[in-house]
């Protein structure tokens, strides 16, 4: 009967209309506004990227990305601390190897960038940073792409050149990645090279390994966006030849990228990622509303770039703008979000609280 009564009731006020419900009372002052707010920002939801690069001796600004740097591996602590200092808990990193091959074999060195990196954080910081790792191939591969080239069709110029990615063995691969960094103090891999499979190699490797504990975020959801272009500078990660078209997702398809999410959950993915966040917050809805997963949203150097350019022009205000895309991206369904802005907004969230 009360169940019965709440329905009806609120079936009336919905039907209700002007001037009996005048819903600028609920915005009349801003004490009001921070009352009924519905979606509230915290450090707690970012992820804070980090590229570190090997033989480095001092850190250098990326152009494409300002106040985003590369950094040395003695300056990584730093870097960490100041970012705990702000409440942030979580940190990606990227790392810029000294060597490259064809097979991308620093990316599963032992003492590769990034295994280094893992052990510095986890040394300083204990448990205290959620400590993820990029696992892809394309920093480490001479060509520049995802996976390793099964076959080079070259044609009449360099612009013409296609490639042909060996999926398995690429999954393969990036099993040996994931196992390097896991073993090294990684809490969670997140494959980014979109090759099929991929997630079901890691988490075999990772469990064979003895490390079953490890979480696995996989980018189920990655567009091939001309967003990541000031990513590829930051990281020195642009295809040699070609594109990653065959493996990244097009950005028209809603239905296929339900369904790389839905695979990747299958073979054994903890929690996924889409990217880039806002072109797609239609699928940050959709895939929490489809799963119990945790989604994470990237929002990529494009997004931070645009955004920062705008600003330095005067165009924008930088930190409403931000301010705006981040709860955007956390009204849509993200439970956390990867952004390069991580550190400007929780000096904001600081300020204002």
């Amino acid at each position: 009967m009360i169940n019965s009564n709440r329905t009806k009731k609120s079936n009336s006020s919905s039907s209700s209309s002007f001037p009996d419900v005048r819903l600028r009372r609920l915005r009349r002052t801003q004490a009001i506004r921070d009352l009924f707010q519905e979606t509230h920002l915290s450090v707690k939801d970012f992820i804070a990227p980090i590229f570190v690069q090997e033989g480095l001796k001092k850190p250098e600004q990326v152009g494409s990305m300002p106040d985003v740097w590369r950094l040395p591996l003695g300056g990584l602590v730093k870097e960490v601390e100041e970012l705990t200092d702000l409440g942030i808990g979580a940190v990606i990193l990227f790392g810029l190897p000294a060597e490259k091959d064809d097979k991308g074999s620093s990316a599963f060195d032992e003492r590769g960038i990034v295994q280094r990196s893992v052990e510095a954080i986890r040394k300083q910081f204990g448990d205290k940073v959620a400590v993820i790792t990029d696992v892809c191939l394309c920093q480490y591969t001479s060509h520049g792409h995802c996976g390793i080239l099964a076959t080079d069709i070259k044609g009449r110029g360099k612009k013409k050149r296609t490639a042909t990615i060996d999926n398995d063995a690429s999954a393969a691969t990036l099993g040996k990645v994931a196992v390097s960094q896991a073993g090294a103090g990684a809490d969670i891999v997140a494959p980014s090279a979109m090759m099929d499979g991929q997630v079901q190699a890691i988490r075999s490797a990772l469990d064979d390994a003895g490390l079953a504990d490890t979480a696995i975020m996989s980018y189920s959801s990655k567009q091939a966006s001309p967003l990541f272009a000031p990513f590829r500078d930051a990281a020195h990660s642009t295809p040699e030849f070609g594109d990653r078209r065959t493996y990244q997702m097009p950005f028209t398809n809603t239905r296929e990228s339900m369904r790389e999410i839905e695979q990747d959950i299958a073979e054994g993915a903890d929690a996924i990622i889409v990217k880039p966040a806002i072109p797609n917050l239609d699928l940050v809805y959709q895939a929490s509303r489809a799963t119990n997963l945790p989604i994470c949203a990237y929002s990529v150097s494009g997004e931070y770039a645009l955004v920062k350019a705008a600003a330095l022009e005067g165009w924008v205000d930088e930190d409403a703008v931000m301010t705006e895309f981040l709860t955007a991206i956390k009204r849509a369904g993200a439970d956390m979000t990867i952004t390069y802005h991580a550190k400007r907004m929780a000096r904001l969230l600081k300020e204002s609280a």
